[in-house]
């Protein structure tokens, strides 16, 4: 098991956001659950570029800050879906407003992404 070498930063709570969200695919993965996709393969065909091992991290991450709950079926073929929490839920204005900034800025800030290069 993983165990962190600093401690979360609790006094301030932009860092306790940070903490829950820092994640590539979280934003991705709590708009997709919220948009009613909540199979962990639907989920990973609506995220190519993510890998099956960082999905999953991501995901058990997210259950255990309280923003998913995770119901597993007891049936021949395990059948497991995730659900936002009321913790969740209170994020998704977040992410909208997040989302308008981008769309406002766009004509700004996509000219500064093409030319970024990566080696």
């Amino acid at each position: 098991m993983y165990e962190r070498k600093l401690p979360v930063e609790t006094e301030c709570g932009l860092h306790l956001f940070m903490e829950v969200l820092s994640g590539k695919w979280k934003i991705k993965l709590i708009w997709r659950i919220h948009c009613g996709i909540n199979r962990p393969g639907e989920l990973r065909r609506k995220i190519p570029k993510a890998s099956r091992r960082l999905l999953d991290t991501q995901l058990t991450q997210l259950v255990e800050h309280g923003i998913l709950s995770k119901t597993s079926f007891d049936q021949k073929l395990l059948k497991v879906e995730y659900k936002l929490t009321q913790l969740g839920e209170s994020l998704i204005p977040v992410i909208e407003s997040t989302a308008r900034w981008g769309e406002a800025n766009r004509s700004i800030l996509e000219p500064l992404f093409s030319q970024v290069r990566y080696p």
